[in-house]
């Protein structure tokens, strides 16, 4: 059975006008679903239901560890973004007024490398091994994951994520896009990563 392509978690048209129909129709089941679909071609003798996307993500070489990545990357996107919006959590917003100052400085601040990244990629909030909030960018099929990173926020800089809508005006994108951010998803992610860095601490000075 080859890996499958996960349902959105709302409906298509559900993040209009900030991300339309058509474009997510486009992005969800044709760049997404393309990429799975290249994956199990190269894995058609590799047993792939025996693998998981991070798996191959960790072991995979080359096109195969691309299209695991980028599958990876757009579930992972999807579940950024929400039509039921809620502002950041205590939790959340204490963090990132610790490392920036506050979440308009934040917002500021991940606009502006999203901004200076040329290249096709993604823009990441993640949580550090060292235990500290990062902003980070990744070219092309770049996973956090790779680099030891937590994901809590990502948002695609490839041309098919927001041209159809906003022309080459990718701004206005960025923009547009904190209108419909899943930040209690954020903060879950954030409150994971903190849990299991704890676990950690108290395994090592058990």
């Amino acid at each position: 059975m080859p890996l499958e392509l996960p349902s959105l978690p709302y409906a298509t048209d559900a993040l209009a006008p900030v991300i339309s129909e058509h474009n997510l129709r486009m992005h969800h089941e044709g760049v997404h679903a393309g990429y799975l679909k290249r994956l199990n071609t190269l894995l058609e003798t590799d047993e792939p239901t025996t693998r998981s996307l991070e798996n191959i993500m960790g072991t995979g070489r080359g096109e195969a560890q691309a299209c695991a990545c980028q599958a990876w990357n757009h579930t992972f996107f999807w579940q950024c973004l929400t039509p039921w919006y809620h502002p950041p959590g205590r939790v959340l917003k204490e963090a990132l007024a610790a490392r920036w100052g506050s979440l308009e400085a934040f917002q500021e601040a991940f606009m502006a490398s999203a901004m200076a990244h040329f290249m096709g990629g993604w823009t990441w909030l993640v949580y550090t091994p060292q235990g500290r909030l990062d902003i980070h960018n990744a070219a092309d099929a770049g996973s956090p994951l790779l680099r030891g990173f937590t994901p809590l926020l990502a948002v695609d800089l490839w041309e098919h994520a927001w041209y159809v809508d906003y022309g080459n005006d990718r701004r206005k994108y960025l923009q547009k896009l904190w209108g419909i951010v899943n930040w209690p998803f954020v903060e879950q992610c954030l409150e994971d990563a903190l849990a299991t860095a704890e676990g950690r601490r108290n395994r090592l000075h058990a």
